[in-house]
């Protein structure tokens, strides 16, 4: 059976113009390092509210929200540096995920989240604290372990 891996230069393309787009003309703050799935939703209301933060992934059909029409309000959303941000997962408007942090698949983050947390859930609670990440919210045991088998 053929690989898609052929097609991942061309998926780096897409991200790439799409970033650009985001930053260029929405005028969004989203870092050159940022990977995310071509069907991430960022706020187009309020777009100057998205603020993403240096090797953050995030992962499709992930929304992230700067205003809510029905409280009137239009703030800014920041995630950090090292985050991963789960599949489904809901970023409410005016919140902040602290750096180092991991947002479980389908999780509502509702309250803002301390640095080098792990949050799931709807709405999402804190699971883990202290938690160790490498680039992209890779959880360092898992970077471990693979470093291990392949020595």
């Amino acid at each position: 059976m053929a690989s898609l891996n052929k097609f991942l230069g061309l998926r780096r393309r897409l991200v790439d113009a799409k970033r650009f787009w985001f930053n260029r003309v929405w005028g969004m703050d989203i870092h050159p390092t940022v990977e995310f799935s071509l069907s991430t939703r960022f706020d187009k209301t309020f777009p100057r509210g998205v603020h993403v933060g240096a090797e953050t992934y995030i992962a499709f059909d992930a929304t992230i929200l700067c205003h809510d029409t029905t409280r009137l309000i239009w703030v800014d959303t920041y995630i950090g540096r090292r985050c991963f941000i789960g599949a489904k997962s809901i970023i409410m408007p005016g919140i902040t995920v602290g750096d180092e942090c991991i947002v479980g698949a389908g999780s509502v983050v509702t309250k803002d989240v301390p640095a080098r947390s792990m949050v799931a859930g709807n709405p999402a609670r804190i699971i883990r604290s202290e938690i160790e990440v490498g680039p992209y919210g890779r959880l360092r045991s898992a970077l471990d372990r693979k470093k291990a088998a392949t020595a």
